[in-house]
């Protein structure tokens, strides 16, 4: 067993026009006319199981599809996980920052964030979507910037969007069009306006597939008559306490105990809001085709963190399960080997590093994130050793290996998990005692992880919670965002 390194950390897809450059000089090339557009395609709630190329047989995403094939999948990519019921927004600075959310401020005051490094580098930068870290963070880092949106979710109908007018202020607010439409829109006009003086970084951020889970009639009933599965790992209700976790508004969604038939209508709307995401993309990635900049640009997809929907009982994102804080990373691009895949251990917020690698730019002395082109490019197998998850106060764990162990601080309970025999994570280890050794040295990694990150979480909270929790029948009500006939149909 190894310890976490020093600096440690669905999807990217890269394109590039370097390959013809020898070893190092192709990754870090520093002549303008050599470094490459970046155009980053960034997913809100997407699990990494939703991609058909990836074995599921129940969704249609042929684009990401496509991309799979000409590309390189690394399928053991995790958010690290949040200290905020919004994980998005932790999720968020740490992509933009390149740092674990223990070292830094959800706002991203006082970090360097990605399109501002590469702003100072001489790169153009746009941004048109989600942006959940606070308007100051966005202005260092986006010169141009046309239907972003400042906030965490909203009516896909309904987004409230705003564009940095031309004396650097953000205006001309206004909502209206279904949000995956509206930004690839604003991504394709800078496609097409784009004019080649300098590279550019494109940031693309959607608000889908997360809820209201409303896609278009069309991509809602293609489902309701091919409904996806119910997950291996579906319950009811999850089997012990998480806290107000279990009670939050992403949970309140649907009632308690779930019903198989509300979940699997609202897994129907989720894959139609996936496949319409990935007609969205479609139209982008076509955009940057015809722009005649293609051959030099890398383009990065990657969701923030998965979604339980009916693992486990849960319904969000706000837990260390392998369902909500696993998403996929894809990387396509001439230099790359293409339909090859990898179980190395990665953060999304190696994104950072690995885009300023390519893009020629030194990186800072400071981050948790690793390059990661070294591992497509053969030079190494992983660039960690294990990975550390977390969220609030109520769970902590680490995976070295097969094996996962959860750690429930406020109700003094472990779980122990063969991820290899039990991707599901369904048969608890821990109370098996030929796996005490095993646990004890899993622990020791996690708190080696939790020194070097500075989390100061006790391995026992010192005022315990209950254990048993039993939620059949609390009381529910919508969020404001839902629209009616979700309202009618699920409240």
């Amino acid at each position: 067993m190894r310890a976490p390194t020093s600096g440690s950390i669905f999807a990217i897809i890269l394109f590039a026009a370097t390959s013809a450059l020898p070893g190092c000089a192709r990754r870090h090339a520093s002549a303008p006319e050599q470094r490459p557009n970046i155009l980053f395609l960034f997913a809100d709630d997407q699990r990494a199981d939703t991609i058909a190329a990836w074995g599921n047989t129940h969704i249609q995403t042929p684009n990401l599809d496509r991309l799979v094939r000409q590309g390189y999948s690394f399928r053991n990519n995790y958010n690290m996980g949040g200290n905020s019921a919004a994980v998005c927004i932790p999720s968020r600075a740490m992509v933009n920052s390149g740092k674990a959310y223990f070292r830094i401020r959800n706002d991203l005051e006082g970090v360097r964030i990605l399109p501002e490094i590469l702003r100072a580098n001489g790169y153009v930068t746009f941004a048109t979507g989600k942006w959940h870290n606070k308007r100051p963070s966005w202005l260092r880092g986006f010169e141009r910037g046309k239907a972003v949106f400042f906030g965490g979710m909203a009516n896909h109908l309904k987004v409230p969007l705003q564009d940095l007018l031309p004396d650097g202020t953000l205006g001309n607010d206004r909502t209206g069009g279904f949000s995956s439409v509206v930004f690839a829109d604003a991504a394709i006009e800078f496609l097409r306006t784009y004019d080649g003086g300098k590279p550019f970084y494109a940031y693309v951020a959607f608000t889908a597939p997360h809820d209201p889970r409303m896609p278009p009639m069309k991509y809602r009933e293609m489902y309701y008559e091919n409904r996806p599965l119910l997950p291996r790992n579906f319950m009811p209700q999850h089997p012990f306490n998480l806290g107000p976790t279990l009670t939050l508004r992403d949970e309140q969604l649907a009632p308690w105990p779930r019903p198989k038939s509300v979940i699997s209508d609202q897994l129907a709307e989720y894959y139609g809001m996936i496949t319409h995401l990935d007609e969205q993309i479609g139209r982008v990635l076509e955009a940057l085709e015809e722009s005649g900049h293609g051959s030099n640009t890398y383009i990065i997809y990657a969701a923030d963190h998965g979604l339980a929907l009916g693992s486990h009982g849960l319904l969000g994102k706000q837990s260390v399960y392998e369902d909500s804080q696993k998403c996929p990373l894809i990387i396509v691009g001439p230099d790359v080997p293409k339909g090859q895949s990898t179980t190395a251990f990665t953060y999304l917020y190696d994104i950072f590093p690995t885009v300023l690698s390519v893009a020629g730019v030194p990186l800072p002395d400071d981050l948790d994130g690793r390059d990661l082109s070294p591992i497509w490019h053969g030079e190494k197998e992983s660039v960690r050793d294990s990975v550390f998850l977390a969220y609030k106060e109520w769970m902590r764990a680490v995976r070295e290996g097969r094996y996962k162990l959860i750690r429930y601080p406020q109700i003094d309970y472990t779980q122990l998990f063969d991820l290899e025999k039990d991707p599901d994570e369904l048969h608890n280890l821990a109370d098996q005692p030929d796996q005490a050794d095993r646990i004890e040295q899993l622990k020791k990694l996690l708190q080696q992880w939790q020194e070097q990150l500075g989390d100061r979480q006790p391995w026992t909270a010192e005022k315990l919670q209950p254990r048993k929790v039993d939620l059949t029948g609390h009381p529910r009500k919508p969020d404001p965002h839902q629209p009616e006939w979700i309202v009618k149909k699920y409240f």
